[in-house]
């Protein structure tokens, strides 16, 4: 038996037996983790409240063997609150779906348990902590992390030069497929043709300009948010559940 210590956010509970929970995870070391909370859902419980979904905790895990992540589910022995983001996010309806929709991502790209995923982990904490900070609109936070994640996994988006001859932009046409902003020459079937505000407005996002993507019209964000929701859905091969209730 060994004593594992990681912090973590988490993604999502489920229940087992009576008055026990399957925790999922996403840690800063060890990746995604499911594990055993014995007894939480009893009302006398001392740490049930601290593993609910937006929680950022650090926490203890019982395993056998020397990994964490190994034939069975290993056991949460003790859990401390890091940051409570749920507290200011689930009482706010474009807050909360925004951040089920940024779990629902974490997890889904990570899903192979036991990987250190270090960088998506960062992006989670951070969405969640200005989600539950309400410094900006809570769609603009979701597209900002989504276009993040799909570019700290590999699919980053362009959405100056083109993103297949690399020419100097902007670039009117639009398409999922070939990853981006892609020229007159480059074009292929199925490219749209977004505003140009739209499109400086899904740069912003992923570069961090806030202050631009702050004073962004909605009908911009709309739009943009469109793109970002289609580009995700071209790369993780299906879409999101919890993306259909996001206030646009």
């Amino acid at each position: 038996m060994t004593l594992f210590r990681d912090d973590g956010i988490v993604l999502r509970t489920q229940k087992l037996g009576e008055a026990d929970r399957i925790i999922t995870l996403l840690t800063r070391n060890h990746g995604r983790v499911r594990a055993v909370a014995r007894g939480v859902r009893r009302t006398k419980s001392k740490f049930g409240a601290r593993l609910e979904p937006f929680s950022h905790v650090d926490v203890q895990f019982f395993a056998r063997g020397g990994e964490l992540v190994g034939r069975g589910l290993p056991m949460c022995t003790q859990t401390e609150i890091i940051a409570p983001y749920g507290s200011a996010i689930v009482t706010d309806y474009a807050r909360y779906t925004a951040g089920t929709a940024i779990l629902e991502t974490a997890e889904r790209f990570t899903d192979h348990e036991g990987e250190p995923a270090v960088q998506q982990y960062l992006l989670v904490v951070g969405a969640l902590r200005t989600l539950a900070a309400g410094e900006h609109a809570p769609n603009l936070v979701l597209d900002a992390f989504l276009l993040r994640s799909l570019a700290v996994n590999g699919y980053a988006a362009s959405f100056a030069d083109c993103a297949k001859c690399g020419i100097t932009g902007p670039n009117r046409f639009f398409s999922v497929a070939a990853g981006g902003v892609v020229c007159g020459d480059c074009r292929v079937p199925g490219s749209v043709v977004p505003s140009p505000e739209a499109v400086a407005l899904l740069g912003a996002l992923l570069t961090g300009d806030w202050q631009r993507a702050d004073a962004a019209e909605p009908r911009h964000v709309r739009e943009g948010s469109g793109l970002v929701a289609a580009y995700l859905h071209w790369h993780l091969e299906r879409g999101l559940r919890s993306l259909r209730y996001v206030e646009k």
